[in-house]
């Protein structure tokens, strides 16, 4: 099965062509850089992306504090993961980069705190 991608790698932004069968990658052109090869197969055999959500905050300046993974999940566990989020909320003040949940979802990923947020003045 072919699939078109375009490569965000690097900023040629490639249209590949990736040849895939059973999920795993058979061939890929297109690719000006071995970023593009790399892009492809990962995007194919093992997609992640950053969760970025907000969660619940009670008695701070902001009714939502802005979050998001610390590194790339994967792409099947995203709803999972938002899922876990909606259960959560924060009392406390935080700061930008602030731990919420160490090792979330137990992907080794932490969910942190993407903004400061203050008790209100």
């Amino acid at each position: 099965m072919i699939k078109h991608l375009t490569c965000i790698a690097c900023p040629n932004g490639c249209q590949l062509e990736v040849d895939e069968a059973g999920g795993h990658v058979i061939k890929v052109t297109g690719n000006k850089c071995e970023k593009g090869a790399a892009y492809a197969r990962q995007e194919v055999e093992d997609p992640t992306r950053i969760l970025t959500s907000t969660v619940l905050a009670k008695g701070l300046e902001l009714k939502l504090v802005p979050v998001r993974t610390s590194q790339p999940i994967p792409k099947a566990r995203l709803f999972e993961g938002i899922a876990a989020i909606r259960e959560l909320k924060l009392g406390r003040p935080v700061k930008a980069g602030e731990i919420i949940v160490k090792n979330f979802l137990g992907l080794a990923a932490d969910l942190i705190a993407a903004r400061t947020v203050h008790l209100p003045e």
